[in-house]
């Protein structure tokens, strides 16, 4: 016999795989209601729409003679369309292109990207040892007090989508952490998760994709 948490994991797991669009929804909003400030910090805190930078960008070039054959091109620029306290909303422009001598495919994504950094800072308990201040010292070491964590959900459209000409969605998950170099400069890795929906030779599907990325936001 079925467990109810089997039962519910099972239910969850299907309106995922049907309204993968509702899951997006929803992750974004649990983002949005986490991230924004506390009522003492929002006094201070002022929304601010399209502040344009921080801007991101990143690149990957790789070309193989043999065992394929095939040149892989990836590139993404993003800018910042609204900030307001630890919550950051990015609109960015994914272009990627695989040629190879039996197929060639582009594809380009356009999608929005709330972030949530310093998430980590949530465990600020309790007083004589925050877990946060753990855990960032445990994993930056001297730079605990400068990196900026973050968690953001992906939620746009790409194309090639549902056929040749027309777009599909995607959507998806990330984390990373942004490490501030000079003023006005830093190095952002992340890692994202992305299921999009692809059209190729004939057909469509949805396609998973991971990445890791590494870049520079000024």
């Amino acid at each position: 016999m079925k467990s109810l948490s089997d039962k519910s994991g099972g239910w969850l797991r299907t309106c995922i795989r049907r309204f993968p669009t509702h899951a997006a929804l929803v992750f974004g909003i649990i983002i949005l209601a986490t991230a924004l400030p506390s009522q003492a910090v929002a006094v201070e805190s002022i929304p601010g729409f399209f502040p344009i930078r921080p801007l991101n960008f990143d690149v990957s070039f790789n070309q193989r003679t043999f065992a394929p054959q095939t040149r892989v091109i990836a590139a993404q620029a993003g800018l910042t369309a609204f900030r307001y306290g630890n919550l950051e909303v990015r609109t960015v422009y994914q272009y990627y292109s695989q040629h190879t001598p039996t197929f060639n495919t582009d594809q380009n994504s356009l999608y929005l990207n709330p972030r949530w950094n310093n998430f980590i800072d949530i465990l600020d308990f309790p007083k004589d040892k925050p877990i946060n201040r753990m855990i960032r010292h445990i994993l930056f070491g001297p730079l605990e007090d400068r990196v900026v964590p973050y968690l953001g959900a992906l939620a746009g459209g790409t194309i090639p989508g549902r056929d040749s000409n027309s777009p599909g969605y995607l959507y998806g998950g990330q984390v990373g952490v942004r490490f501030p170099i000079a003023r006005g400069f830093s190095i952002d890795m992340g890692l994202q998760y992305m299921r999009l929906e692809i059209y190729f030779q004939g057909n469509s599907d949805l396609s998973e994709q991971w990445l890791f990325t590494t870049g520079v936001r000024f």
